[in-house]
């Protein structure tokens, strides 16, 4: 059928009701599967999806049952005044894939569908990502997190699956890996060489966060240390002194030195 689709877009006004939805069923797997190609990009044309859309994605497990749940996000999405969304079931969960439109934002749209998740396990708000390839992505990004969720403690209502990146990184999942080398390591390392952003980082985790210690192994005043260390949160969005963003930080030079290396 995904052939047909790419071979018979003209079809598109004559399907039905139950045609779509079985489309949508397809268009989720797929997307859900990591494929992304041009017969993924022929069927959203097929149910009017834009050629170039932001996205994001919800999961979690059905209050009822998945087709209560379906439709109470679909619901709720419209009457946010959105009308592109996906939703499916993969790995015991009820995912929800939704393109930004009007009111339709990631943190409004999730607290609308909560009531479509059992309210005593999580929920996972996926990354904002962009058209055919960041669909998949931001999926892929909530899935992960599920995955990795035995190593967080109490995990927050909702939980991001951006603040999960060192627990997905470990469980394999690459795009994480590529978050943290990309946007944080790379972040630290700057381009100039004479940068002591990234050394100073590393030697306040080295030394647990105590600042005169680091100042006296980097021979510069803690002042010096403590304006480092801002600056880099400022360009990475992780904070060396909370314990929390220092795993986060730490998790992204590891991959970071191992990566240059090779």
């Amino acid at each position: 059928m995904l052939a047909d689709v790419q071979d018979n877009p003209s079809h598109a006004p004559h399907l039905d009701f139950s045609s779509k939805a079985t489309l949508r069923s397809i268009a989720f797997e797929c997307l859900a599967g990591g494929l992304c190609d041009g017969r993924v990009h022929a069927l959203l044309h097929v149910l009017d999806w834009p050629d170039e859309f932001s996205c994001f994605s919800i999961g979690g497990t059905a209050a009822i049952d998945f087709a209560t749940s379906r439709s109470i996000i679909e619901a709720k999405v419209r009457d946010l005044g959105g009308g592109h969304c996906l939703v499916g079931r993969a790995h015991g969960l009820t995912l929800a894939l939704i393109v930004m439109q009007s009111a339709v934002t990631p943190e409004v749209t999730c607290t609308a569908v909560m009531e479509a998740f059992k309210s005593d396990e999580p929920v996972c708000l996926g990354p904002t990502r962009r058209d055919l390839a960041g669909a998949a992505h931001s999926l892929s990004a909530t899935l992960a997190s599920f995955e990795a969720l035995p190593a967080i403690g109490a995990p927050s209502r909702p939980m991001r699956a951006d603040d999960m990146l060192p627990e997905r990184a470990l469980i394999g999942d690459e795009d994480a890996a590529d978050e943290l080398y990309e946007h944080v390591y790379r972040s630290l390392l700057t381009n100039n060489d004479n940068d002591p952003t990234l050394q100073t980082v590393s030697a306040f985790l080295d030394n647990g966060g105590a600042l005169d210690v680091t100042a006296k192994e980097l021979n510069v005043h803690p002042n010096t240390v403590r304006y480092r260390i801002k600056r880099a949160a400022e360009s990475t969005g992780w904070d060396a002194g909370d314990p929390r963003d220092a795993f986060v930080l730490r998790t992204a030079i590891v991959i970071g030195r191992i990566r240059d290396r090779r």
